[in-house]
């Protein structure tokens, strides 16, 4: 057995940046095992695998070489951008996961891909002392929480670049990730800037991160009071991200540039 694979550097317009991800549309699902061990030999953030269930509407799923994750942006957005390389007189599709349910995709200006998700605006809590530790000793001015992770809000973006936590603090806090965050410097282009630590669900860090801005998007809405936003994740591959906030959706924009495409071989 073959199955056609794509690989695909999201949320940039150049290859080697942006955070990879592979995708596979298959007629019907794999099953779970061969799923994860495929995203395990890719290494990637994230392996898509998409099945078609109606015109222009597809399931998918994503795996980590750890485990399967329960919402995925930059896979999403990987995958939009195959499907939109393949017929290129349509300009939406519909993608349907359990966790998040129907997520609309677009084709944008520029280039650029509009991908629909529901806000998950974080909530204040307290703060765990794993992850105080972890960051000691710059304490956070801020502790909130999302179904999806910790956030962690500093007052300069210096702090965000600079921040090394200890990973195996970070492990404990499974199954929670954690996103680091601060307002842009003045001078800068981004209204904010983050990095995702992730090391009980995918690895250490993350290049880039669409589904945490559903919720860093809408909580730095309401702190800058605005409802456009430029975001830009600052991992050694780093990404932009345009985000739009209405109500209870976030609207997250971003590039994407085919790598590789392949076949996986398998055994009948």
């Amino acid at each position: 057995m073959k199955l056609r694979t794509q690989f695909v550097d999201a949320f940039t317009n150049t290859a080697f940046h942006g955070n990879s991800a592979a995708v596979i549309i298959t007629e019907q699902w794999l099953g779970d095992e061969l799923m994860q061990s495929i995203a395990s030999e890719n290494n990637l953030s994230e392996t898509a695998f998409v099945v078609g269930y109606g015109k222009h509407r597809y399931n998918i799923r994503w795996f980590s070489p750890l485990t399967e994750v329960a919402f995925c942006g930059h896979a999403t957005l990987a995958a939009a951008h195959v499907l939109f390389s393949q017929n290129t007189v349509i300009d939406e599709v519909v993608f349907k996961a359990k966790a998040v349910g129907e997520l609309i995709v677009r084709r944008g200006r520029d280039g650029f891909i509009d991908m629909t998700f529901p806000s998950r605006l974080p909530k204040a809590v307290s703060a765990p002392e794993a992850l105080l530790q972890a960051f000691s000793p710059l304490p956070p001015v801020q502790i909130l929480r999302s179904e999806q992770a910790y956030f962690v809000v500093y007052d300069r973006a210096e702090d965000v670049l600079n921040a090394s936590p200890d990973l195996a603090l970070l492990k404990t806090l499974a199954p929670f990730d954690v996103v680091v965050t601060a307002k842009g410097d003045h001078d800068s282009d981004h209204d904010f800037i983050s990095r995702y630590f992730w090391p009980a669900n995918g690895g250490d860090e993350d290049p880039v991160t669409g589904s945490i801005h559903a919720g860093l998007a809408p909580y730095w809405s309401e702190v800058l009071q605005k409802t456009q936003l430029t975001a830009y994740q600052a991992s050694a591959r780093g990404g932009v991200l345009l985000c739009r906030v209405s109500g209870q959706q976030v609207v997250v924009s971003g590039q994407a540039v085919q790598y590789l495409e392949g076949f996986i071989t398998l055994a009948d």
